[in-house]
């Protein structure tokens, strides 16, 4: 078994022997000035690949939301999104401090709401109130334990935005596990969408970076604001050769991120004192729930990571678990018999 298996989130992956030798035989040349072939090839593959006409390359995939929230909106405006939404929860506040936005929250099912309840938190355009700009879905649904948007959710939800007029924006950070999962191309699930992004720094397992796609306007806006935030680099495509790689040799095997979750799901919900939602791990993230009243969320964490296992608190008595090209089957087995060692 391994000595450390870390299953604090997907970001924890790194890039492997033969990623790291395509980065350094990476061709390279300014970013900045559209120079760099490596990073023009990526984003003309990652346009095709979501559906769109062009794309931009990108730090991280926070600088994708935040950019998309405005070249979407104005100051004042408001974004429609569940409330468990990335942008609420883990972007520092960045479409208040940043594009001067509200966000308008919707109680979503696993990060999942329907079109119905987006028309419910619709009203008229008033002097008064927050002209509604934006909805946005994240696929898939961190806090909704990786759940999948099925495509006709996706659909319905666009279909009310454009004909009410709002824009529409996909957090994409987890797609391609959404496509594995569900055999539906990442063009079929981004269509009816303004503006999409892929992460490469999280299941992938690049070091980082991100894709964000629309048309030719807003990727002419995008930029702007990626030169006026800094987010503009040099000779990127040494990053930009672990995406390619990445999108080449990491997309079909985060099946086996998926299998190895549902393993582990298994696993623990075999274990008294812990509670799952087996049937609800449709990719790679594992909530759950420590219901020993001995322990709570940070304890069982404190003590799991003395043994050699780390995952993350996600509340008072939830814990989340998330597998990745870094945790094979030995590291799931380890941490089932850690638990049950602490448990017992």
């Amino acid at each position: 078994m391994p000595a450390f298996a870390d299953f604090f989130s997907d970001t924890k992956t790194r890039p492997t022997a033969a990623m790291r030798a395509a980065m350094a035989n990476a061709e390279v040349g300014d970013e900045r000035a559209g120079e760099d072939p490596t990073v023009n090839r990526l984003v003309e593959r990652c346009a095709a690949l979501l559906g769109k006409s062009a794309a931009v390359y990108l730090p991280s995939g926070t600088m994708c939301n935040e950019i998309a929230v405005a070249v979407h909106c104005r100051p004042g405006d408001e974004v429609l999104c569940d409330a468990t939404s990335h942008l609420i929860g883990y972007e520092g506040g960045g479409p208040a401090a940043i594009a001067g936005v509200m966000l308008n929250t919707i109680a979503g099912a696993r990060g999942i709401y329907g079109a119905q309840q987006l028309r419910d938190k619709l009203r008229p355009d008033r002097p008064y109130a927050p002209r509604q700009r934006l909805v946005e879905v994240e696929q898939t649904a961190n806090l909704g334990g990786g759940a999948v948007w099925p495509l006709a959710a996706l659909r319905e939800v666009a279909d009310v935005a454009k004909a009410h007029g709002l824009a529409t924006h996909m957090d994409g950070a987890r797609l391609l596990n959404a496509c594995v999962a569900s055999g539906v191309a990442a063009a079929d699930y981004a269509q009816g969408y303004d503006s999409v992004w892929i992460d490469f720094s999280k299941g992938l397992g690049a070091p980082g970076g991100a894709v964000l796609a629309g048309d030719a306007a807003f990727i002419a806006e995008a930029t702007r604001l990626k030169f006026r935030w800094g987010g503009a680099m040099r000779q990127s495509g040494i990053i930009a050769a672990a995406c390619e790689y990445a999108l080449d040799r990491h997309v079909e095997r985060l099946a086996d991120d998926h299998a190895n979750a549902r393993t582990l799901a298994r696993g623990i919900g075999e274990i008294a004192g812990l509670a799952v939602d087996v049937a609800g791990v449709e990719t790679n993230l594992v909530y759950f729930d420590v219901v020993d009243e001995r322990f709570d969320a940070a304890r069982l964490a404190a003590a799991a990571f003395e043994r050699g296992v780390r995952f993350s608190e996600m509340g008072a008595r939830t814990l989340r678990a998330v597998t990745h090209l870094d945790v094979d089957a030995a590291a799931v087995e380890k941490a089932l018999s850690v638990l049950r060692e602490i448990l017992a």
